[in-house]
C-alpha cells in the first residue's frame, strides 16, 4: 500500500501572490497620489501680500489688503539724525499719490543706534503728532538675524540688500514683488519717479479690465 502524501501548493502560493498584488497597488497609489499632489497642490510662492504683521497695538493684519497698491516699505526710527528729514519726505510721498493707489507702510526697528527704544504705541504717537503721519505705523520688529520679521525678511531676500541703518525703502510692486531699494540718504525726487510709474501701471490695468 502506497505511503499517503499530501501537498498544498495553492494553499500557500494564492495567498502570497494576493499580498504582493495588494502591495504593488498600495505602491502605485501612492505613487499616483504623490504626482497628482506636485501636479496640482503646489506650496503658494510667498509674496509681501501674502504675509501677516502685527499693528501698533499687537493685533494682526493681514498684509493682503495692500495687494494691488504700489508700498513703500521703510524701517522708521524716532531718535535718528534721518528722522525729521524721512518722516516729513515719506508724509508728503503719502500725500501726493496714496491712498487709491499707493502706501508708505512703516515699520519700526531698534537694531540701528538703538534709536527706536518706545513702544509700539508711542511710536506710533511720535510719528502722528510730530509729522501728521497718516500712512501705517505698525509694530516694532526685528528685521537682521533669527528673529527677523518673516514679512521684512522678504523684502531683503529679494532684493539681495540687508539694511544697514534706519529707513532703507523698498518698493513693492501691485503683486507683492520688490522693485527697488533706496538708502536712507537717497533724496525722495529719487524715488517719485518709479512710484509715478507703477501707478501708471495700475491705472492703465483697471481701465484694460473695465
Amino acid at each position: 500500500m502506497e505511503p499517503l502524501t499530501t501537498s498544498y501548493p495553492l494553499k500557500y502560493s494564492v495567498p502570497k501572490a494576493r499580498v504582493f498584488v495588494v502591495f504593488l497597488s498600495m505602491v502605485l497609489c501612492t505613487t499616483i497620489l504623490c504626482l497628482l499632489q506636485l501636479r496640482f497642490f503646489k506650496p503658494k510662492i510667498k509674496d509681501f501680500y501674502s504675509f501677516e504683521v502685527k499693528d501698533s497695538r499687537g493685533r494682526v493684519v493681514s498684509l493682503e489688503k495692500y495687494r494691488g497698491k504700489a508700498t513703500l516699505v521703510v524701517n522708521v526710527a524716532s531718535y535718528c539724525q534721518y528722522t525729521d528729514k524721512n518722516y516729513i519726505a515719506l508724509q508728503e510721498l503719502h500725500r501726493e499719490f496714496g491712498p487709491s493707489h499707493f502706501t508708505v507702510l512703516a515699520f519700526p526697528c531698534n537694531q540701528f543706534g538703538e534709536s527706536e527704544p518706545s513702544s509700539s504705541q508711542e511710536i506710533e504717537s511720535f510719528a502722528k503728532g510730530n509729522y501728521g503721519v497718516t500712512f501705517p505705523v505698525f509694530h516694532k520688529i526685528k528685521i537682521l538675524g533669527s528673529e527677523a520679521d518673516p514679512a521684512f525678511k522678504f523684502l531683503i531676500d529679494s532684493s539681495k540688500k540687508e539694511p544697514r541703518w534706519n529707513f532703507w525703502k523698498y518698493l513693492v510692486s501691485p503683486e507683492g514683488k520688490v522693485v527697488k531699494f533706496w538708502r536712507p540718504e537717497e533724496p525722495i525726487e529719487s524715488i517719485k519717479p518709479e512710484v509715478t510709474s507703477l501707478i501708471r501701471q495700475i491705472i492703465m490695468k483697471k481701465r484694460e479690465d473695465l
